[in-house]
């Protein structure tokens, strides 16, 4: 019996071509899981790798005729205040498929569209059948029955002209977690176009415990912390540098330090087999201390990217991070004496905002400036915007403050900004720069 072939579609995932590029971690994991089956053909193609998207994906679906076709929308926009909606080419993709293949049975899945899935299945007719969430453990149940397909966990479908949704389970066993077989689609080719950001990411967890007000982590994958074995990890990195020249991982978790114990043991087990990488994560800042901070630096930490996204106590409280502005210059002062360059990514015009408050955020960015100005750590302060996701705290404030309205749609870039604090960014934008770009001047 001929095999079904199935091809995996990354969408654009990038507002241009000259955007850093991520090897799609979460596409190449479910294929493994295919692949590992042995009952179909499998193919992967990645639009943000291919010079001219449309026309490659064309020839790609023309010369292998897949009849399944799975598509990955990771992100609904580029985030960092900018109003491009990754929408767009998704739905562009959508349509080239159906043009081209109009009797292919079209999945969708990934990030983003699990944010939206009733909503993507009602705008677009296109696709047959959607999985909300994790998908590693119904994928082949799914594709062995595709026609007439069970009430699987995650799954999203068409019944009488209506979308429905079984709820997903978000619970994979993270100490069963395998390495997906980069084969499929080699990291070698994404090594070579990035100038900054790591092109390769490795997961050491899934699910976040902290519930802040704005994110949707917990939403998508669970408010547990489910950590895959350290020597499994570190395993992954490893092989990863051995066989692909891979120097620079990014590992992807929502919180990379915590369980604390977790990514010490992973430190350990980096310098125990004095692997030649550089690493880097976002980290919880009063989990960082002045003894495994140095643990991360000596294990090839190259960046501590910190989000602790309220400039002032107000803020923070009104976001639900549970940290405090004394703890945030705390884990300043331990960083800046270990010597790793330091990211500090902040929102502004949060709710509950006011002049004082925008005052207390100009003098915690000062404070922030004169504890890294000796070493030299502090690499930039990252000013964004909330975008406002379905399910979170900040909608619930959003429509309360009138910021939003029932009918807002927020599938399109929509961020908390309202009067009289609408231009605050730009102002604390100059100031802190001013502050960046004098210290390294003056040195």
């Amino acid at each position: 019996m001929k095999m079904k072939r199935i091809l995996l579609i990354q969408a654009i995932s990038m507002e241009g071509m000259d955007i850093e590029r991520v090897y799609p971690i979460g596409i190449v994991t479910l294929a493994s899981c295919i692949e590992k089956a042995g009952r179909y053909s499998l193919e992967i193609f990645d639009m943000n790798m291919a010079a001219d998207p449309y026309g490659e994906l064309r020839e790609k679906m023309l010369s292998y005729q897949p009849d399944i076709i799975g598509i990955s929308l990771r992100n609904v926009d580029p985030l960092g205040n900018r109003t491009t909606s990754l929408i767009v080419p998704f739905a562009i993709t959508l349509s080239f498929i159906r043009r081209y293949l109009p009797n292919v049975t079209l999945m969708a899945g990934g990030t983003a569209f699990s944010l939206f899935p009733e909503r993507l299945m009602r705008e677009f007719p296109e696709i047959d059948l959607g999985v909300a969430g994790e998908a590693e453990e119904i994928i082949l149940p799914l594709l062995d029955s595709i026609d007439d397909p069970p009430k699987l966990p995650g799954l999203v479908y068409r019944e009488n002209g209506a979308v429905k949704i079984i709820p997903p389970v978000g619970k994979f066993d993270m100490g069963s977690y395998t390495m997906p077989n980069r084969e499929l689609l080699d990291p070698r080719e994404y090594l070579k176009v990035n100038k900054y950001v790591e092109s390769v990411g490795v997961e050491t967890k899934r699910g976040c415990c902290y519930n802040c007000g704005y994110c949707s982590y917990p939403l998508l994958s669970g408010c547990g912390m489910r950590c895959r074995e350290p020597e499994s990890v570190v395993d992954e990195i490893e092989f990863l540098h051995k066989e692909y020249g891979v120097s620079r991982i990014h590992l992807t978790d929502s919180i990379v330090n915590f369980p604390v114990n977790h990514l010490d043991d992973i430190c350990k087990e980096l310098i125990r087999r004095r692997l030649d990488i550089h690493w880097s994560g976002f980290f919880r800042e009063h989990l960082l201390t002045p003894e495994n901070a140095p643990l991360c630096r000596d294990s090839g930490c190259e960046c501590f990217s910190l989000s602790p996204d309220g400039l002032s106590q107000t803020a923070l409280d009104i976001l639900d991070k549970h940290l405090t502005v004394d703890e945030i210059l705390h884990t300043a002062r331990v960083l800046s004496d270990v010597g790793i360059t330091t990211v500090y990514h902040f929102l502004v015009n949060t709710p509950g905002d006011t002049w004082k408050t925008v005052d207390e955020g100009k003098a915690l960015i000062d404070q922030i400036y004169d504890i890294h100005a000796a070493s030299k750590t502090i690499g930039t302060i990252v000013l964004n915007l909330i975008r406002i996701m379905p399910r979170t705290k900040v909608e619930k404030l959003a429509l309360e403050n009138g910021v939003i309205t029932p009918e807002t749609d927020l599938l399109f870039p929509t961020y908390y900004n309202p009067d009289p604090f609408k231009t605050v960014r730009y102002d604390l934008e100059i100031y802190h720069n001013k502050r960046n770009i004098f210290m390294w001047q003056d040195a």
